[in-house]
């Protein structure tokens, strides 16, 4: 089984879905996230993946309004990510319901917050590794690291971290398909479950995905095709949990 997360990434309040990551190149899906989020209950969804897009570069917490909405209308558990640089912001997210914390920029930029955080808080924390030509980008994607995304990955084997978020940057909002080949051998060289992120355009990227027959990968995250009708909810269900 291969879980699917719709994505709900949030700037300035509102539902939104980029491409390449370029905050300016924007389009608007939905004013109200609690509603959105309550959209993709109702359409049998088992978890969500929401992002503060604005707190990603703003490196605090932007749309924590939006969330607290969303967590209002829910009750599939959710993992945010966008902003959440220490152990008090991550503390206080999953006191305010969150159920998993998704660590980008600081796991990168500080990977003993990582390991810290599995400590105190065992199975509610996930790494985001977003990669641009296979190197590590951060702040929102506004800047590529010389760290390599698979020696980031490896960095924290062993230490409690829940899953790996592998989003192709170039491939994310652009619906021309996963890149499968890179996120198998990411998965095949870790033994952190990994949920694969950026470029899922129709359900034959989904079966591409699950022909794979890569244990490692344990989900998927959708945005732009399930907001543009090109992937059907059910039909993208029955494909991964069969």
């Amino acid at each position: 089984m291969i879980t699917v997360y719709p994505a709900i990434d949030l700037k300035d309040g509102a539902c939104v879905r980029l491409r390449r990551g370029e905050m300016d190149d924007a389009t608007v899906y939905s004013d109200n996230p609690g509603a959105q989020a309550r959209a993709w209950q109702a359409a049998g969804f088992f978890w969500l993946h929401v992002v503060d897009l604005n707190g990603a570069f703003a490196g605090k917490p932007v749309n924590a309004g939006a969330v607290r909405d969303i967590l209002a209308n829910v009750t599939i558990p959710v993992q945010l990510g966008g902003g959440i640089r220490d152990i008090a912001g991550i503390s206080a997210w999953l006191e305010a319901g969150i159920s998993r914390v998704i660590l980008g920029s600081a796991a990168a930029k500080n990977p003993a917050l990582v390991i810290e955080a599995c400590r105190a808080f065992p199975g509610r924390i996930a790494v985001g590794i977003d990669a641009r030509d296979g190197f590590v980008a951060t702040e929102g994607w506004a800047e590529t690291s010389t760290l390599p995304a698979t020696e980031l990955a490896r960095h924290f084997e062993g230490a409690g971290v829940s899953a790996i978020i592998y989003t192709d940057i170039a491939r994310d909002g652009m619906l021309g398909g996963l890149n499968v080949s890179q996120t198998v051998a990411l998965a095949s060289g870790i033994s952190t479950p990994v949920i694969a992120s950026g470029g899922v355009g129709s359900v034959a990227d989904l079966a591409e995905l699950k022909d794979a027959k890569c244990p490692g990968i344990s989900g998927v995250i959708i945005g732009r095709a399930l907001y543009d009708g090109r992937v059907d909810p059910k039909s993208a269900l029955d494909l991964l949990n069969s």
